[in-house]
């Protein structure tokens, strides 16, 4: 009998713990993404002088994609934001 009170215990302390943390992540993500730290991120991207960027989007967090043109053939630089670096350089042609 006592083991069966002390399984009884246990599982009702799992299941208010479980709960309890369920509640908190959805309070979380409710909330939204955490705030920019406001960082300058300086990054080098080693193109040709006359390189242009035209336009920029987002590849998922801490990634940036830019297309750049001039100063050689259209192209498409992925940029990690986290270490600053260039993590693929994609060519274009027509």
């Amino acid at each position: 009998m006592r083991t069966l009170k002390a399984i009884t215990v246990i599982m009702a302390v799992l299941i208010i713990v479980g709960t309890v943390t369920l509640a908190v992540l959805i309070a979380k993500r409710l909330a939204g993404p955490p705030a920019a730290s406001g960082e300058a991120i300086a990054v080098r991207l080693d193109e040709p002088p006359a390189s242009e960027i035209v336009a920029i989007a987002s590849e998922g967090p801490g990634q940036l994609a830019l297309l750049l043109h001039g100063g050689g053939p259209d192209r498409v630089v992925v940029v990690d934001l986290a270490s600053g670096g260039v993590r693929a350089r994609i060519g274009l042609s027509r």
